[in-house]
């Protein structure tokens, strides 16, 4: 409780102090006519400052009677227009903060015997470059800021991030895992079409910036109530030949955290790391030729989980649960920009990804006193995840700036190949098991979007269709005393198919903001099951559903905005999670899908504000979320067996509220520093499900409820001579689980990084988790038995990399 009120007391003071600067530029573009819309050609335009008249900008309009100014700051401007023969024209003009390109009303300008003429008021707006947007729905930080994370998986570095906590493999926003991960602005097989997959083992190394958006507008897929992670990979356009080659190298597991129970092979230690990448580019008149490609291989300490478990007979179990894993992934994208001409671009790419797994698994159980050997548990996983994707997007630009059509086509191909092998050591015999995995999944994208410029705002349309795909087979191989199910492999497949329609429309004028969408979605999922399988049979669910977006801003004046957001969003269980084949990883905590498995509905509300000054910012949130349908995994047992059944089912209504502050502050030429605090209530009301497998058992829960939270306390520091260093130390309060509670953790990184060989050449030192603090406490009560578990995993790595630019 000292915990809470102390996180609170910390969100509080940075709610009542603080404020922040941004700067952005926008391209206005327009085009001259005269009285009688004949376009004057090579006509003078001339930008103003409206406080003293300074020269801003200016141009000439080309033979069509068309301008453009580009990098121009939000502020208030006169714009001066004159032509030989006709009287000079002048204008205000105010720049807003909602629109990358905005086309200006034709200017017309009178002969010159005639009186000036002044027009109304134009208002054009800007998209925001910089880490928070000025509409407050977008967060972007770029890779290379995070010198204490360099070097790691992109999971990695998003731990830094304000308002992201990684849980079990994956990345939650404001507590909450239900995220849609995307790259290059797609879904991909690569991170998950439905649930997040895939992070730890991507390279950050061939990643530019992360995108945090918690309120999505419906231009994007209604999947993820809490938001959408986009990942922006590296691509260069400088002309001629560019690129950039980078090796880092690391260690981790450095000394041993907890001794192994006895009878088990040893845990790893001094486990190495090694990331060999290369960035390659090409641009000449019209093409731009691109190549990226990465290698990062690991050794790893995955698990090292000890659980003790206690029935309601008192029966005691102790256990341990040790995963050393070999990875090594290797992804490459290459493609080619042809600008055919200054208004149509075409892009080809391609994308292939090899992630290899290798686990070598032990799981020793005990009896309470640790006298008896109960049972030993040992495994060999073997898995290899391919993906290719092919990529082909159209661009055509209109004559007015900002005024675009896209076109865009997507195939992927993933692959997954796993194989288990398992010994199985009992007191008076030993049996062999084996199992074996193929799944293909394939994908195509179609995505149509159109983007018209207003006098004051824009509007989004498009459509979308995807058609998904996936054949899994499952094959057991039992061997002598077998433990497997083996009647409950077989073949299985889900289909996919959803087109869906969108229309956003944006407004912005001196003291408003406005933005409304609406996406409507047909979702139709077909899965269908082996009939021989003894529990599941093959299920489908279809719906026709709109998913609005609203945001409403006001601006208090130059330093202060307050906005509002509404949306609806879905979470569509993914394949995985209605896959009927029991996993085996853990002995005796046996995970199975649910065909039966429905869609989770979200509506969620949120209130900003953005105060800023010259040298920082405060970005302060309060939100709230209620889901129907809630999506989690329910433990349960069976009469006359110690084996734990997680199932995901609809678990009802859940509730998450909160308040998320980030405070950015520049305190001099050397230090900067970043605050961000999240406090939030989880609530999920009580509920009562039937798990089938392996036979019907029904779990009741009372309404579960938590407050808990994180702070982030990131330091940054400039030296001369291109050297800088961040120290980051991150907490998480205690929380809510399924049937349990997650205990609080801490750790702290710490980076330096130097500018060599004039600029061209960095060299970084990073530490994370400095203290090896990091561990994962959790407490499980469920129907008949509950368990306590500490993950010590490898979280302690050092790492050095080298990267030059030519």
């Amino acid at each position: 409780m000292n915990r809470i009120k102390l996180l609170l007391f910390s969100l509080i003071m940075m709610v009542s102090s603080m404020v922040f600067a941004q700067v952005s530029s926008v391209t206005v573009s327009g085009i001259v006519t005269d009285q009688n819309k004949t376009v004057l050609p090579y006509t003078h335009i001339v930008l103003k400052s409206s406080k003293d008249s300074v020269f801003v900008s200016g141009t000439i309009s080309n033979e069509e009677g068309r301008f453009s100014l580009t990098n121009i700051k939000p502020d208030h401007y006169i714009i001066e227009t004159s032509a030989t023969g006709y009287d000079t024209g002048t204008q205000p003009l105010f720049i807003g903060s909602l629109s990358e390109f905005l086309e200006i009303p034709s200017i017309e300008l009178k002969k010159s015997q005639e009186k000036e003429t002044t027009i109304d008021e134009v208002v054009v707006t800007v998209s925001k470059k910089n880490e928070i947007s000025n509409h407050l729905d977008k967060k972007t930080y770029a890779l290379a800021d995070n010198i204490s994370q360099s070097g790691g998986s992109v999971l990695q570095s998003m731990q830094n991030l304000p308002g992201v906590t990684v849980q079990d493999g994956k990345v939650l926003l404001r507590g909450n895992d239900k995220i849609t991960v995307l790259i290059d602005g797609k879904q991909t097989a690569l991170t998950g079409f439905g649930s997040q997959t895939g992070l730890d083992n991507i390279p950050s190394s061939a990643i530019d910036k992360i995108e945090i958006i918690n309120n999505p507008s419906s231009k994007y897929d209604a999947n993820g109530n809490a938001g959408i992670i986009n990942i922006i990979m590296k691509k260069n356009k400088q002309n001629g030949w560019n690129g950039k080659v980078g090796l880092t190298a690391g260690l981790g597991s450095l000394w041993i955290r907890k001794e192994n129970l006895p009878t088990i092979r040893p845990q790893y230690t001094q486990t190495p790391k090694i990331n060999p990448s290369v960035s390659l580019n090409y641009r000449k008149n019209k093409v731009n030729v691109f190549l990226q490609a990465d290698n990062l291989y690991t050794e790893t300490l995955n698990k090292n989980e000890f659980v003790t478990r206690t029935y309601d007979d008192g029966t005691i179990i102790h256990s341990q649960l040790k995963r050393n894993r070999n990875t090594n992934y290797f992804t490459t994208k290459a493609g080619i920009d042809w600008n055919i001409d200054p208004q149509n671009t075409l892009t080809v790419s391609g994308l292939y990804g090899s992630e290899k797994i290798i686990d070598r698994g032990d799981q020793p159980f005990f009896n309470g006193d640790l006298s008896q050997s109960l049972r030993l548990w040992q495994f060999l996983e073997d898995e290899l995840k391919t993906t290719i994707m092919a990529t082909a997007s159209y661009q055509h630009k209109f004559k007015e700036a900002g005024h675009v059509l896209n076109i865009g086509f997507n195939y992927t191909f993933h692959r997954e190949d796993e194989k288990y092998f398992y010994d199985n050591y009992l007191p008076t015999s030993t049996g062999t098991d084996a199992f074996k995995l193929l799944s293909d999944e394939q994908v195509y994208d179609l995505n149509i979007d159109y983007v018209k410029p207003l006098k004051y705002g824009r509007i989004e349309t498009g459509i979308k269709l995807r058609s998904r795909n996936i054949p899994t087979n499952m094959n057991f191989i039992p061997g002598f005393n077998s433990v497997l199910d083996v009647n409950a492999g077989g073949w299985a497949t889900y289909k996919e198919l959803i087109p869906a329609i969108y229309g956003n429309y944006i407004f912005e004028n001196e003291k408003w903001e406005a933005e409304l969408g609406v996406r409507l979605e047909y979702v139709k999922v077909q899965y269908d099951v082996n009939p021989n399988h003894p529990t599941y049979k093959s299920d489908s669910y279809n719906y026709t559903q709109p998913f609005p977006n609203l945001r409403l801003a006001y601006k208090l004046n130059a330093h202060n905005k307050l906005s509002i957001f509404y949306n609806r969003r879905v979470d569509r269980p993914n394949e995985v999670d209605i896959r009927i084949f029991p996993k085996y990883d853990d002995a005796e905590i046996i995970k199975v899908g649910n065909p039966q498995l429905r869609p989770q509905f979200t509506n969620s509300i949120e209130l900003g504000h953005k105060y800023n000054w010259n040298s920082g910012y405060l970005y302060s949130a309060l939100y709230h979320r209620f889901a129907n349908g809630t999506i989690t995994r329910i433990s349960s047992i069976v009469p006359e067996s110690t084996l734990i059944y997680a199932v995901f089912q609809n678990a009802g209504k859940s509730y998450n509220s909160g308040l998320e502050a980030i405070w950015n502050q520049k305190i001099s030429k050397v230090y900067s520093f970043n605050i961000n605090g999240n406090i939030y209530r989880n609530q999920i009301n009580a509920f009562s499900v039937e798990n089938l497998y392996p036979q019907p058992t029904v779990f009741s829960a009372d309404q579960q409820t938590a407050i808990s939270g994180n702070l982030k306390f990131n330091n940054t520091f400039k030296f001369s001579k291109g050297l800088d260093a961040q120290l980051t130390a991150v907490y998480l309060a205690p929380d809510i689980i399924p049937q349990g509670k997650i205990g609080s953790r801490f750790s702290m990184d710490v980076g330096l990084k130097k500018s060599i060989q004039k600029g061209k050449g960095e060299v970084f030192l990073n530490v994370t988790d400095l203290l090896n603090t990091m561990k994962i406490r959790k407490k499980i009560q469920g129907s008949g038995f509950g368990y306590t578990s500490d993950d010590y995993f490898e979280t302690q790595v050092v790492r050095i990399g080298y990267s030059y630019k030519f």
